[in-house]
């Protein structure tokens, strides 16, 4: 009976040992965090970048993971509030995480940047679009996979000049980092241009009644209006014009991109104009990849799954080149150019990208969105 015993003993030896080599390799995995607003009215977008994230991950782990290592997600909720980006960043860094995709929003990333670069953590958000994110901060490990609002503005500004031609436009806003700083950006584009642009005003976000600005809009006889901000709003805006009789075509950025929207606005969101992303799921590069999306249910064509899928993937191909290590990944990612499915990248000293591609897309009631030329 001893030699049973025995062969027990070791194979509970043997048990615990392997367990204690599982968990040293779990605990080996190359954590990334995932700052979305999981809560709130914002969540959509937090759901678009996991698709990215997630179709990225399983990618890479399935080829081997990052010089043996898998990498893993770890969600963090900051809801795309300014207050709680800060709360996030500190959760961030105290699970010793030294990589994040996000933040989602320009708000909570304007607050969370500074506690990101000061702890070493690279950060790479693939939807953050204000200028005020990277501008003027001496950040070495702040990166986005998406142009910044004076790239968009400009451009939004420049398709309603020379494409729209309208006589006089209202330029309207949600009081916030982000659509206050594109609006801004497309006024001072327009009035540059020539176009006359006869009011600029904020609205309060969460308000459920915008027919006072609908109000000044008909009494100031526009016929155009740009609004930046998000999509709980403009899908307010879009139903309340049509409701009083406010015959007017509305764009907005990225940000209202959304398709939530159209159950906010109603038939009244058929011809919004929207500037996107340009649709990477069109490029038949990235036909294998718009696959690996719809085999899992996602959707590939969304405003912000490729940024994030990139994301992860910068990340992970500057950590196998030189090493699990988030300084010299910063380092990798200003120095070196990335072939991605947004194209080659390259980033400068603030971390914005040398150069983006933005386009502008019909929005219809049917949830579908087509390349606008009028």
């Amino acid at each position: 009976m001893k030699v049973p015993f025995r062969l027990n003993t070791l194979a509970v030896a043997f048990g615990l040992a392997g367990s204690l080599l599982a968990g040293a390799a779990q605990a080996e995995n190359i954590k990334i965090g995932v700052v979305i607003p999981a809560t709130g009215p914002l969540t959509q977008y937090g759901d678009m970048v996991k698709e990215g994230v997630d179709t990225a991950l399983e990618q890479i782990n399935a080829a081997g993971g990052v010089n043996g290592n898998k990498l893993e997600a770890v969600v963090v909720d900051d809801a795309c509030e300014p207050k709680q980006g800060p709360v996030a960043a500190n959760r961030v860094v105290n699970a010793k995480i030294h990589y994040v995709v996000g933040p989602v929003c320009s708000g909570a990333a304007i607050a969370a940047a500074p506690i990101y670069n000061n702890e070493g953590v690279v950060v790479v958000t693939p939807s953050a679009t204000s200028p005020a994110l990277t501008e003027g901060k001496n950040f070495t490990s702040v990166f986005r996979t998406i142009g910044r609002d004076d790239q968009q503005g400009p451009f939004a500004a420049k398709f309603i000049a020379q494409t729209i031609k309208p006589k006089k436009v209202a330029v309207l806003h949600d009081k916030q980092s982000y659509g206050q700083g594109i609006a801004t950006a497309v006024r001072d584009t327009l009035k540059a241009d020539g176009v006359n642009v006869a009011l600029f005003e904020g609205i309060n976000a969460g308000d459920s009644d915008y027919s006072a600005v609908i109000t000044k809009l008909k009494s100031a006889g526009v016929d155009f209006v740009y609004y930046g901000g998000y999509h709980p709003e403009m899908g307010l805006l879009l139903r309340q014009a049509a409701e009083q009789g406010l015959k007017v075509r509305i764009m907005g950025p990225e940000g209202v991109g959304n398709p939530e929207i159209n159950a906010i606005a109603g038939p009244a969101v058929e011809g919004m104009l929207v500037t996107l992303p340009a649709d990477f799921a069109s490029n038949p590069k990235n036909a294998a990849l718009v696959k690996a999306f719809k085999d899992k249910k996602r959707d590939p064509s969304g405003s912000f799954q490729m940024g994030s899928y990139t994301a992860v993937k910068v990340i992970a191909d500057s950590i196998k080149a030189v090493g699990n290590d988030a300084g010299k990944v910063a380092k990798h990612l200003h120095t070196a150019t990335f072939e991605t499915p947004l194209g080659n990248l390259a980033w400068d000293a603030k971390g914005d990208l040398k150069a983006y591609d933005f386009q502008v897309f019909n929005w219809h009631k049917d949830g579908s969105k087509t390349p606008a030329t009028k």
